[in-house]
Order: structure tokens, then sequence, then C-alpha cells
């Protein structure tokens, strides 16, 4: 039965108050369109139950390791530490932009010995005081300024949480793989064995002559192909335990040593099941919160180029202590000024602010198509994760019939071989079709949680906004 799919209704409210109420300056025909969703999802359930909780995901996969190889992954990930450096940037940019619109205070003192006049001897001056100044914000500017820098600052945050969601993903998608081909790895090992004693049985047979010369060298090149495919397979294992030790910085043996428990266990999630997806859910992915935030950044730009064509009006002040000592007397005193207020009116700059605005609201038109494009991919990976998940479920049953079918007939034919009533020829063809079976269903295996990795990957990994301030601090 199709899931059914909710407006965006519950995205974040900053987006709707900007793109339609907050930011009259934007073109408004830029903004994203609610319209564009789909009114359900087109793609089948995997099961029928209850919504997961998105953020224990791992959890439910009962594999220790795995969790303990994501944590270590992130911790060392560049990706992760680049983007945590720019929520730092971020951070002190939207504090430079909200104490721009305040006052400025500058403390100074000045001391000066010598003669300032004919008349007067020599003498010595010392003031100490502070001036003000500030720029009136009648129009906007330095407030859109300072809500750009917001917008970027959360969407820093969001960047921050989408790469510590790929890394986990990028790993957990490996060691699947790698606990998959640890398994063929067995099942190539078994085979090969198996192929190696029925070359060494027709050999003995060949030379007493009951089996013909060309039996037996079927028997040794059969031999030498399943030796071939156990060397390619624990080869395979090699680069999958490289590309990890490389993605958490766990030194080799240890990792290794650390794998042993587990081989050849292909991770399974524990009965995990999906009634509804929600199109808030795609709320959770930060890589379109981050998008989102950028638009939001983009409209606040437009109003903060409007403003900049606009007068603008300053205002500076002073108070100082002063003290004048000569051999004529001594004389101190307060010194105070309000002013002057300036009022400045760009007359004429070569078409400057107009390119600045014109550039402005290209870039918010850019962001909203962007904002677009990203919010249909993100409805497409959900609908693709979950085809695969229905996918793998349907061929299960079947994959299970076909391995018990082909191995009992491959164990039947191998008995009627040794019993010489069958040929070499049938029993290399039923090897082959239980081998392939096995391989086929250790592969669903792989494939169905590598659906579900890919699902916790397009819903964003169960990210919410509600916990930046928890997650920001490890």
């Amino acid at each position: 039965m199709p899931v059914t799919l909710h407006r965006f209704t519950l995205l974040p409210a900053a987006l709707a108050a900007t793109l339609f109420t907050g930011c009259a300056s934007a073109p408004p025909a830029a903004a994203p369109s609610t319209s564009e969703l789909p009114a359900e999802w087109q793609a089948p359930l995997p099961h029928a139950g209850q919504l997961t909780v998105m953020n224990q995901w791992w959890q439910q996969f009962n594999e220790p390791l795995l969790v303990q190889l994501i944590v270590a992954a992130q911790a060392v990930s560049p990706n992760v530490a680049s983007a945590a450096s720019r929520i730092e940037q971020s951070r002190a940019t939207r504090v430079a932009a909200g104490a721009a619109l305040l006052p400025t205070l500058d403390a100074n003192a000045t001391a000066v010995r010598g003669r300032q006049d004919f008349v007067s001897g020599l003498g010595t001056t010392a003031s100490a005081g502070a001036q003000a100044s500030w720029e009136l914000d009648l129009f906007g500017g330095r407030r859109a300024t300072r809500d750009a820098a917001q917008a970027r600052a959360e969407g820093a945050l969001s960047a921050w949480h989408d790469a510590r969601v790929a890394v986990a993903a990028e790993v957990a998608t490996d060691y699947t793989a790698l606990r998959a081909c640890e398994a063929q790895v067995e099942q190539t090992q078994t085979d090969a064995l198996s192929r190696s004693e029925t070359a060494r049985l027709t050999e003995l047979s060949r030379q007493v002559g009951f089996e013909a010369p060309a039996s037996a060298a079927l028997a040794r090149a059969s031999a030498a192909q399943g030796n071939s495919l156990l060397t390619e397979r624990r080869a395979q294992c090699d680069v999958l335990i490289k590309a990890l030790v490389a993605l958490t910085g766990v030194a080799e043996p240890a990792l290794r040593s650390q794998l042993v428990a587990g081989a050849a266990k292909v991770p399974q999630p524990a009965q995990l099941v999906i009634a509804s997806v929600p199109a808030q859910a795609l709320a959770q992915r930060p890589d379109l919160l981050g998008a989102e935030r950028e638009l939001v950044a983009a409209a606040a730009e437009v109003s903060q180029a409007r403003a900049a064509r606009l007068p603008r009006i300053s205002l500076v002040g002073s108070l100082s202590a002063a003290r004048f000592e000569s051999s004529f007397g001594d004389d101190s005193g307060t010194l105070w000024t309000i002013g002057p207020v300036t009022v400045s009116l760009p007359l004429f700059d070569g078409g400057t602010r107009r390119a600045n605005m014109a550039a402005a609201q290209a870039r918010y038109i850019e962001a909203g198509a962007l904002y677009r494009g990203k919010l249909r991919t993100a409805v497409r990976e959900v609908e693709e994760a979950l085809v695969a998940l229905r996918s793998t479920a349907d061929r299960s049953i079947d994959a299970l019939v076909a391995t018990e079918g082909f191995t009992t007939s491959f164990r039947a034919t191998e008995a009627r071989f040794k019993g010489g009533l069958a040929s070499l020829f049938e029993l290399e063809d039923a090897r082959r079709s239980a081998l392939q079976a096995q391989v086929a269903l250790i592969d669903l295996q792989r494939e169905r949680s590598t659906a579900w990795i890919t699902l916790y990957r397009a819903l964003g990994g169960g990210w919410s906004d509600t916990g930046t301030s928890v997650a920001a601090r490890h």
C-alpha cells in the first residue's frame, strides 16, 4: 500500500516566514513551491508496522563493533573536522554582524609636552576619554547582514551533521560489504576444498583406468578455478579492510583482531519496520536544511543590497578629561561633544550599488533553484530506498528456497558421483548452481542491509534540529 505523504507544513517556520512574509524585498517568484511535492509516496512499503526511530538506527543492527567504528571514523574524518571549523567561522561572522548594529566605544589617552604658542611657556597637556560612534540602521541593511550571518551559521551546523551522517553511512556500507565478502570466502573455500578432493579422486581413477584423461583434466581445471576464485575473494576482503582502516584511523592489526568475533556474519537490522514516512521526515535531512538556510541568507542579502542604495545616518560623540600644566599655572576640566550627525546620500557610484543589487537577486534565484532541486532529490532517494527494501524482502524467500534446493541437488549428485552413477560433468554443473545460489543469497543479505543504510542516509540519519545544542558539544 502507498505511504501517505503529508505536505511540508512542518518545515522550519523560518523558511515559510522568510519566503512568503519576511522577505518582501526578494523576488517572490523564486520561492520554492510546496505544490512540487507528490501527494503520496509512489514506492511500496517494505513492511507494515511502526516508524523506526532513526537516531537509534545503528543499535538495531546489534553490531557493537560497527557502532565503535562509526564513532572512530567521525572522530578522524577530515570532512567532519572541516565542517566543525566552518561552524566556528560562521559563528564569528554572526557575532561581528550583530555587533555592527550597536554603537562602538573607543578609549583614548594623550600626553603632550612643549610650547604650544608664543605666549605660554613650556607646558604639559594630558587628556583621557572615550569616543562613541553609531550608524543608525534605519533601512534594515545591517539587520539583514546579521540575519544572513545567522542563517549561514545554522547552515554550517547542518553541514556538520550531514558530514557525520555521510561518514556513518560510508563506514556501515563498507562494514556490511566486508562481512558479506567474508561469508563468500567461507563458501568459496568449502567449494575449493571440494573441487580439490574431486580432482584428487579423479586422478587416482585415471591412473587405474576408470576415468578418461579428459575427465581428469576437467577436474584439475575445476580445482584451479576454485582456488583462483578463493584468492580473488580474499583480496576483495583485504581491500575492504584497508578502506575501513583509512576511514576509522584504527591500526590494521587491531582492526583485524576486532573483526574476528563476527566474521562472515552479514549485519541484519532487528525487525526494522516502517509503516509510513511522512513528508516532514525530510526536514531531518541536514543538506535540505542547509539549502533552506542558504535561501534565507540570500533573501537577506537582497535586503542588504537594497538598503545600501538608501541614505546612511551616523552619530559621533566624545567625553574626555583634560589637564594643562605650565609655568604660568595649571588648568583642568571635562570636554565633551555630541556630533556631528552625518547624513550620507549616494548620488553616483558608476552603477556599483545597482550591480550589487542585481547580483544579490541572482544569488537568491539560484539558491531557490538549488533548494527545489535538493527537495526533489530527497524525495527520489527515499522512494528508491523503499523500492530496494521491498524488492529484497520479496526476493528473500525465493533465494532461500533456491539455495536449499541447489545445495540438496549438489549433495545428491556428489553421492551419485562417488557411487559411479553420475558423471563429472553432472557434478560440476550441480556444484556451480549450488555455489551461485549461495553467493546470491549472501549478496541479497548485503543488498538488504545496504538498502536500510541508504534509507537512513535518505532520511538525514534521524537528525533533528531539536538536538543541535547537544550534538554541537560532542
